[in-house]
């Protein structure tokens, strides 16, 4: 395992809920005091910015952040030895890669609380879940992880955008995927991606018997559907589902610019290596 901090950009990328959303604000005032949060969602639905702005609140007050993020983490999986048979098609990962990362992500959360026992450290996970990606952290499981997963100390968030507020993540989705301003923002779900999971979506709702109008919303999102859906998967959770009412001031930004340090929780070619012989061991033939 490999944590190595950011380098740190002008100062002028910071905290700035405070002054703009004070349900927002509120809300990570009270995260940043714990021990673990999960901020899970579709792409474009505010994960990535809440992800930003807590671990600016949590630097300032003198904590150490550790990210551990579906699209850093996988990377890793995908350029080792072994991972170069499960490559990335049409701008989406090999479904093999899925229950690999997500494996090793539920081990690394219970080694992070190990190696971290001091209430300085906060650890931020952004699980997606749609399309299995990190589903592994949802499903209890008889481990070391499970208890963390549903302590006290960690908060499940669930960011809920109006369908009006998703519309307008769309269009700034649609313009930074030619006009990117960090070089992750490359690594986010394109517009087709964003319109290829929602039928996942619609789907799921069928399947756990959900109403579902495919008409509603923006074509891609609706947000009543898409909130069902997820608090049926974090059912074993402990949730907190925060509506996003308003359009915040980021059109100038990237949420991949930090103006603190963090530490990226990823494994090192040779742990992501040995993940996937193993799941290829136990799963010979896929």
């Amino acid at each position: 395992m490999t944590s190595q901090p950011t380098p740190t950009p002008p100062a002028s990328v910071g905290y700035f809920l405070d002054a703009h959303a004070p349900a927002l604000d509120a809300l990570l005032q009270r995260l940043a005091g714990l021990r673990m949060v999960f901020f899970a969602g579709l792409p474009a639905t505010g994960k990535s910015l809440l992800v930003h702005q807590i671990a600016h609140l949590a630097a300032g007050r003198g904590r150490t952040v550790h990210l551990l993020q579906w699209d850093v983490a996988r990377p890793v999986f995908e350029r080792s030895e072994a991972g170069q048979r499960y490559r990335v098609e049409n701008g989406q990962a090999n479904p093999a890669m899925r229950p690999i990362v997500g494996a090793w992500a539920r081990a690394e959360v219970a080694r992070w609380h190990q190696r971290h026992l001091d209430s300085e450290h906060l650890l931020v996970v952004e699980p997606p879940l749609i399309g299995r990606r990190l589903i592994e952290l949802t499903v209890p499981a008889d481990d070391a992880t499970e208890p963390l997963l549903v302590s006290a100390e960690s908060q499940w968030v669930l960011p809920v955008p109006t369908n009006d507020v998703r519309r307008h993540i769309e269009r700034e989705r649609e313009r930074r995927s030619t006009n990117p301003l960090h070089r992750q923002e490359r690594q986010d779900a394109s517009p087709n991606v964003l319109r290829a999971v929602w039928p996942e979506i619609l789907e799921a709702a069928a399947g756990k018997g959900v109403a579902a109008d495919p008409s509603a919303g923006t074509g891609t999102y609706d947000s009543a559907i898409y909130e069902a859906v997820y608090r049926l998967w974090l059912m074993h959770r402990p949730l907190h589902v925060e509506p996003i009412d308003q359009v915040l001031p980021t059109a100038e930004m990237s949420v991949y610019q930090y103006g603190v340090e963090y530490l990226p929780l990823v494994p090192d070619k040779d742990e992501a290596d040995a993940f996937i012989r193993a799941w290829e061991a136990a799963h010979p033939g896929s």
